[in-house]
Parts: structure tokens; C-alpha cells; sequence
């Protein structure tokens, strides 16, 4: 499925920045906020070794930045997506989650939210009426039942390369890219390799390192040129 422009899909992983955990959140936090300046569509808070009480911190203080950014520029629209936990995403009033291939179901996350509206909770007012909800996928057949679910999109991976995992390859991507949903490409994605992606159909790209250690505004301006 195309888009009219190409989609940026950044996943955090604070543990790759150097320093102590105080540290290595207020570098992520930046990153997020430098992220969303830049025009990101997407954030992942993908950090799961934390606790939940941690974790829903540290998502409230991701939160905080987006909302006093999109008070600097009322066009910002970046979303953040809490990895696989509808509990935290509902609690900080995040715009979705991210699921894995094996996680709970779209309606299931849907049905969860629904419920969540008029609990009391004094932010539940800005709460998004709807999810978005983005979903693993590592072939073509979990990516056309994503649609058939009414996924708002598809991380399709791992493309080029993953620690201990067969890439799929750009065939499996552009049969993937046939479905009704937006399919981002992951997994060893660069510079030099993302046109080969969106030229098999990719809507956009996902990325954990292209974006966390890069200028982000250049790797935006080179991947929407």
C-alpha cells in the first residue's frame, strides 16, 4: 500500500547510549524530542527490560516532551507507541502500541482502550478515541492478517539483517507491500539500501540505529528526498 510520503518509524533502545540510567534517559528523552522536531510519524518506546512502574515513567516523561513540543507547533504529529503494553499506553495516554507477531489482538487492543474512556482518569480527556496499532510482521501472511485485523500498520522484518535470524528479503517485502496497510521495512535497513525498500513497496522505514545514531534531520531529508 502506498502513502503519499514516506513514513519514518523510529524504535528507542536507551541502553545503547553510554552513561548511567539517569543518563541514558535524559539522552533518549532528547532523542525523542529531536525525533519529533524533525518530523518523525512514529516513535516506539521499545525498552523492555524495565519494570512497569518504570517503564510508565519513563513513557509519561516521553509523553510530557511530545505535548509541550506540539504546544511550539501545533503541526506536529509524531505518535508514540508503547511496545506490546496496552496497560502503559492507556495510563500515559500514549497514541498506541506496537505488537509483536505473538502479542494479544488489534481487537483486543481496541476493546481495552474503549474501556479505558470515562475512568476517571483526569488526563483521559485528551486520550486518542482510537488507537493506532502497528504489528510485527515476518511474512507475507502475517502481514495480510494484520490488515484483515485493521492494523494501522506493518513492521515487516527483518529485511536485510538480524542477529540469528534469516533476513526475508526484498521479494517477501514487495509481496508483503500487496496487503491494504501501510508496511514499514526493518531490520539492517540504511541510507544506502532504503530506495531498494520503498521501491518494493514499502510505505516507510523502521529503524532503531539509522535514526538513534544519526542527525536525524539529515537522515530525514535523505530518506524523503
Amino acid at each position: 500500500m502506498k502513502v503519499d510520503t514516506v513514513l519514518l518509524y523510529y524504535i528507542t533502545d536507551r541502553t545503547a547510549f553510554p552513561g548511567d540510567e539517569p543518563t541514558r534517559r535524559l539522552r533518549l528523552l532528547q532523542k525523542i524530542a529531536e525525533a519529533a522536531s524533525q518530523g518523525i510519524d512514529y516513535i516506539q518506546l521499545r525498552e523492555k527490560d524495565l519494570s512497569t512502574r518504570d517503564l510508565e515513567s519513563l513513557a509519561h516523561e516521553a509523553t510530557d516532551v511530545l505535548r509541550r513540543l506540539r504546544t511550539e507547533n501545533r503541526e506536529l504529529r509524531t505518535a508514540l507507541l508503547i511496545n506490546s503494553r496496552t496497560d502503559v499506553a492507556i495510563a500515559t495516554c500514549a497514541n498506541g502500541v506496537h505488537l509483536r507477531s505473538n502479542d494479544i489482538s488489534p481487537q483486543e487492543v481496541r476493546a481495552a482502550w474503549q474501556g479505558s474512556c470515562g475512568a476517571g482518569a483526569p488526563a483521559r480527556e485528551i486520550q486518542p478515541r482510537a488507537p493506532l496499532i502497528a504489528i510485527s510482521c515476518h511474512s507475507p501472511e502475517e502481514v495480510a492478517k494484520a490488515a484483515a485485523n485493521q492494523a494501522t500498520l506493518a513492521v515487516f522484518a527483518p529485511v536485510f539483517e538480524k542477529k540469528h535470524t534469516q533476513p526475508m528479503g526484498l521479494e517477501a517485502l514487495r509481496q508483503a507491500c500487496q496487503a491494504k496497510i501501510p508496511v514499514l521495512a526493518l531490520g539492517g535497513v540504511t541510507l544506502q539500501n532504503a530506495q531498494s525498500c520503498l521501491q518494493a513497496g514499502a510505505a516507510g522505514i523502521a529503524a532503531i540505529r539509522l535514526f538513534q545514531e544519526n542527525e536525524i534531520a539529515k537522515i530525514v531529508r535523505q530518506l524523503r528526498s
